[in-house]
Parts: structure tokens; C-alpha cells; sequence
């Protein structure tokens, strides 16, 4: 006899915080350079010299994107995807053939077999010729059913699913629900137990792939009862199951042909042999397959990078204003070294947060989640200059500028492409909390007992005398190191001298940590709450991280004479803007407006400045906020359309 669905949760903030800190990685068994950073230790050794993928895999790698190359040039119109709002099912047949579905599926499943490195080039090649083909393939192997069975699958569901993956079926990952977003706790989706099955029940909201998807990976909440350990726990679902109806294609003001949509749970039955992991795994499955998943964004911002640096070349050159090109005058060339410099950098993090994930030496949990802060960041700003410097051009559709003659450049296209990253797979604030989680990981591992209101005196006694033997060793050790010494990483010393550089960041990761422990020592438990304050921090951590990435890409490329002598002068470049940033984050971190912008808030909220919202009209249309998903039979039209 099954269970009855479950009611929606109510959980408090300190809940909410347990589930998600139970979701977490707790452990640390390998090194990461990111970690070390935050806790002051500028460990250069464990990502220089440059790791490098084997030849063999550079070989099936180059050879894969080399047909890549040809059908993105020869098969696909971004234009037309853009116009019509869809891919055309025969790209998305061309893309099986190809083997695209399984770039990072392994051989003997049928899939190419990839690593990282070469799988972000793909997908920043493919997401150049069409952001929503990039999204398509990425959501598919990234998020959705290939990345989870392959760190958590059993080898009964490999082979029954990965083989699919590799070469006909779409999948895509559902977690988000109309009311349930960056706060799982909350997640309202059931999975009752029913003998050899489980029923689900439910609605989830922004379901990327999901129009189209053949395999679902859901996430679920299982009632705890006899036998069962309940919790969130994924699934591997058949979209044609019955009860399951994609209600909405949903829209956005960008990646206008993605297949996002509400897809909606109704008794649906799923075997037991379908989930993933055992109960209440489910979030940690989530998290980790995000840990390498997050780098498909990065590459992203690559390509548009790249992208705008190739336009402002072209046009700033051709275009002339009181007597010379627009490039020559300062204001414009800014905009253009910012650009260059930083698609130079962001290329760098990726690269190097792509092989550390190849090589699988370093625990890159950090490093991705902050190459997808940066980069979704970095690559909205870039989009952003490319389109003050087209000036009304850059306003104008592609369309309307072949219209009147004029070469078709989708730069306003690109800006709105971009803007969800800065959202997709954990917002920046998102970001900027889970990094700070992480960033004081070792802070809570010894102290964080003493700030807890639940624990007894006789463990705060015990975490006191931890923490009082950990920081009499930490603290001295911050101080002083080679950031203060003129010889330091001479290495980095030729034509252009990057040397100074990462003695800023050796010096300045000790500041960071310094800073930190100042911050906890004056807010204790009230920490998590400086949401301001540890934003900051993470924003810092990520210009170093990226200035690093930098200096040691190009010292790489010099050594194997690559462009040496211009990717030093691009590194230097972007290190001189960052330190600039990171000065001007630093500052802020003690003189800022936060205390006023929360009683800001609470007037808001209060309804006190409501007097400042008048003299306008609100075209925005009736309806309640959040959708209703009460569980039960859906009534709209099934819109799953699977391509063949």
C-alpha cells in the first residue's frame, strides 16, 4: 500500500541551511589551489607548470572539433534559430549523427569519449554558431542524465541508459519548481513508494531540454516511512511516461531556441531500478554533478568573448570619426583592451579548471564554481562594452541592419544570450554564498561549535582549545611570505614581467585570509547573515584565482612558443585591471552601505517610500506571483515533442 503525497514542506531558515549543508562535499581529500587561496596560502605549485591533456586525447579531441567546425559553417543558421525561435530537428539529427550527444560519454557506451578541455571547446565552438545548440548540449550532458549515472550509477543503469545518451535521446535535469529555487528545502515534488515503485508527483519550472527530452533526471522527495530513509532522491524517468505533460514552452528574452518548459507529475510511475543513488542522495548528486557541469557556462563567455573581440576589431577599424578610427580614440580602445585582456584570462581559468578536472588530482569544487562567477560576470560586461562601442548599431537587430544594407551583427543578441548566466546553475549571490561556504570550511571544521546555539559548553569548550591550537599555527603564517620578496617567481620574468603580479597575489591571498578571520572574530554567528561582506571576499578570491590562471596560461603558451611575447602582454594587461578591482573590493569590504541598505529594505517593505512609485502605470498583467502546483491531473495540452 503506498504512502499519501506529501504536503508542501515549511522549513526555517535554519532548516533550510541544514539540508543544504548536508548536501555538501564535507570532505577535503585532495588539494585545491582556490582553497588554499582563501585560507592565505598562494600555492602556485598545484597549477604550474600548466597541466596538459595526453596527446592521444588532443589527437580525438581536435579531430572531433575539426567536424564540428564544418557543420557549424555548413548546417546550422544561427539566424534563422533566432527568428523562428526553434532548432530545426534536422541540426538536432545532424548533432546525433555527429555524436554530439555523447562527447562525454565514454567509448564503450558509444559515446566520443572527451575530456573536459576538448568538450568546452566544442561547446564554446557550437555555442558561437548558435547559443541555444551550446544550452541544447550542455543541459543534455552537463546536468542531465550522462553526468550523474556517470559518478553515480549503477553499472545495470549505465548500460541501459548512457548507450541512449550517446546517440538518439535528449535529456534534460529537474530540480527548480515554481516556488522552490536556490532553497531545496522546500522542494515539494513527491515519490512515494509503491511496492517496486515509486509514484511521483508534481510540477517543475524551467526545465531546460524538457520539450523535447527523452530521459528525465527528476529530483524527488521521498516520505520517509517503514523500510524507506526518505529524503530528496533523483530518478531516471522516461519522458513518454504516462502522467507526465510538458503544460508551457516557456520563452525568454534570450537563447530564444532553447526548449525550456513546465512539465508536470501526475501518479507517474518510475521502477525503483531507476534511482539514482540511494535515498536522500539526491541533493549531493545535484551538487556534485555541478562541480564539473558549472564549467559548460565559462565556455560560453569564451566564445562571446572572443566573438566581441573579433566585431570591435573589425568595426572600430572601418568605422572613423574626426579623422581617424573610432579604435585610435581612447575611450573606445578601453573598452577594446578590457575585452581582449579579459577574454584572455577567462579562457585561462577554463582551461586550467578543465584539465584539473581531467587529471582529477585537485578538488576543483571551488575553482568551477568560481570560473562560472567570473565568467558569467566578465562575459555580460564584455557584451556589454561591444555594444556601446557598435553605439546604435549595437541596439539594433541583425535583421534590421541587413535590411537597410549593412552587415548582420546579432550584438544586442549576444547581450541578451548572456544575461542568464548570471542566473542559470546558481546565481552570483548564490555563488557568492556557496563559495563562502566552502572559503571558511576550515574556519567552521574547528570553531564553528563555539558559534553554534545548539551545542552544549562542553563542546564549545572543546572546539575553543581546537581552534586556540589552529590559529596560534595559521596566524603567524599570514604575516610574511614570498609576495614581500623582490626574487620571487622570476620564472615569470621575460620581455614582459609577470613576476610582480604574483607576488600581488601571494600578498594579497593573506590579506584575504586576514580579513576573514577578522570578519568572524567580530561577527561570530551573525557571519552568514554579511551576505554583503562574504560576496565581497568571494569576488576577491576570483580575481586572484583568475589573475594566477593568467600568468601561468601564458608563461604555457610562451614556453611552447605560442604567441608568448602577446599572451604575457594580455596577462599583464588583465592583471594591472584586476588588481584595480581587487583594491577597489578590499576598500569596500569595511566601508560600504550595508548596514543603511537593510533599513533601506525594511522601509521598502513597510510601504514607507510607496509614495516614490507614483506617476507611473503598470503594464504588467494579473496573476498570482508563483503558480499554483497544487499535485493532480494536468489540464493543459501535452507540448513534449521528442525529435526522432
Amino acid at each position: 500500500m503506498s504512502a499519501p503525497p506529501l504536503k508542501k514542506p515549511v522549513v526555517t531558515e535554519r532548516e533550510a541551511r541544514q539540508v543544504a549543508e548536508a548536501a555538501r562535499e564535507q570532505d577535503w581529500r585532495k588539494p585545491s589551489f582556490a582553497k588554499e587561496l582563501f585560507l592565505g596560502r598562494f600555492r602556485l605549485n598545484l597549477i604550474h607548470p600548466h597541466p596538459l591533456p595526453a596527446d592521444e586525447a588532443v589527437r580525438r579531441g581536435e579531430q572531433f572539433l575539426a567536424k564540428l567546425h564544418e557543420f557549424c559553417e555548413t548546417r546550422i543558421d544561427g539566424a534563422l534559430i533566432e527568428r523562428e525561435a526553434r532548432i530545426p530537428d534536422e541540426v538536432v539529427r545532424g548533432l546525433k549523427e555527429l555524436g554530439a550527444l555523447g562527447m562525454k560519454i565514454d567509448p564503450k557506451y558509444g559515446g566520443l569519449g572527451l575530456t573536459q578541455v576538448y568538450y568546452n571547446k566544442a561547446l564554446a565552438l557550437v555555442g558561437s554558431a548558435s547559443p541555444a545548440i551550446g544550452v541544447l548540449l550542455s543541459a543534455h550532458q552537463s546536468i542531465g542524465v550522462p553526468q550523474p549515472l556517470k559518478l553515480f550509477g549503477t553499472d545495470e543503469q549505465k548500460q541501459r541508459f548512457l548507450p541512449r545518451c550517446a546517440r538518439t535521446d535528449i535529456s534534460a535535469f529537474l530540480l527548480t519548481e515554481p516556488d522552490v529555487g536556490s532553497d531545496p528545502a522546500r522542494l515539494a515534488t513527491s515519490a512515494v513508494p509503491d511496492g517496486e515503485d515509486y509514484v511521483l508527483d508534481g510540477v517543475k519550472l524551467w526545465t531546460t531540454n524538457g520539450v523535447v527530452a527523452d530521459l528525465l533526471v527528476v529530483m524527488a522527495r521521498v516520505p520517509r516511512s517503514e523500510g524507506h530513509k526518505g529524503g530528496i532522491t533523483a530518478f531516471v524517468v522516461e519522458a513518454d511516461s504516462p502522467g507526465i505533460t510538458v503544460e508551457n514552452r516557456n520563452a525568454f528574452m534570450g537563447l530564444r531556441g532553447i526548449e525550456n518548459g513546465v512539465t508536470r507529475f501526475h501518479q507517474v510511475r518510475v521502477p525503483a531500478a531507476n534511482r539514482v543513488g540511494p535515498e536522500g542522495a539526491g541533493l549531493k548528486i545535484a551538487l556534485t554533478t555541478l562541480n564539473t557541469g558549472r564549467l559548460s557556462l565559462p565556455a560560453s563567455c569564451v566564445a562571446a568573448g572572443k566573438w566581441s573581440l573579433k566585431i570591435a576589431r573589425e568595426w572600430t577599424a572601418a568605422r572613423e570619426q574626426w579623422g581617424k578610427p573610432v579604435a585610435h580614440h581612447e575611450a573606445v580602445g578601453a573598452k577594446i583592451s578590457f575585452i581582449a585582456a579579459t577574454t584572455f584570462a577567462l579562457e585561462a581559468v577554463l582551461d586550467l579548471s578543465s584539465q584539473m578536472a581531467d587529471e582529477d588530482r585537485n578538488d576543483i569544487r571551488i575553482e568551477g564554481a568560481l570560473a562560472k562567477l567570473i565568467a558569467s560576470e566578465m562575459g555580460w560586461r564584455m557584451a556589454d562594452e561591444l555594444v556601446q562601442i557598435r553605439g546604435g548599431r549595437g541596439f539594433e537587430t541583425a535583421d534590421s541592419l541587413a535590411a537597410r544594407g549593412e552587415r548582420a551583427v546579432p550584438a544586442e543578441q549576444v547581450l541578451r544570450d548572456l544575461r542568464i548566466n548570471r542566473i542559470f546553475e546558481g546565481s552570483t549571490e548564490i555563488m557568492h554564498l556557496l563559495i563562502a561556504r566552502e572559503a571558511v570550511d576550515a574556519h567552521l571544521s574547528v570553531a564553528g561549535d563555539l558559534i553554534d546555539p545548539d551545542k552544549s559548553l562542553q563542546d564549545k569548550a572543546r572546539a575553543g582549545a581546537n581552534a586556540g591550537v589552529f590559529y596560534a599555527k595559521w596566524l603567524p603564517k599570514l604575516v610574511a611570505g614570498p609576495g614581500q620578496l623582490p626574487n620571487s617567481y622570476t620564472e615569470f620574468k621575460h620581455e614582459v614581467d609577470l613576476s610582480p603580479h604574483l607576488r600581488y597575489v601571494e600578498r594579497h591571498a593573506r590579506k584575504l585570509a586576514r580579513s576573514t578571520f577578522y570578519a568572524m572574530s567580530r561577527w561570530q554567528g551573525r557571519m552568514e547573515t554579511k551576505q554583503g561582506f562574504l560576496g565581497r571576499i568571494v569576488d576577491i578570491g576570483a580575481e586572484l584565482f583568475a589573475m594566477s590562471a593568467a600568468c601561468v596560461r601564458a608563461e604555457l603558451l610562451r614556453s611552447r612558443g605560442e604567441h608568448g611575447r602577446e599572451a604575457y602582454q594580455l596577462a599583464d594587461v588583465f592583471c594591472r585591471q584586476s588588481r584595480i578591482r581587487v583594491e577597489e573590493l578590499f576598500t569596500r569590504l569595511w566601508s560600504n552601505t550595508d548596514d543603511l541598505d537593510r533599513k533601506v529594505v525594511k522601509g521598502v517593505l513597510a510601504g514607507t517610500y510607496e509614495w516614490l512609485e507614483q506617476g507611473i502605470v503598470d503594464p504588467s498583467g494579473e496573476g498570482p506571483w508563483i503558480a499554483d502546483t497544487t499535485p493532480g491531473p494536468s489540464a493543459h495540452e501535452n507540448v513534449h515533442r521528442p525529435i526522432a
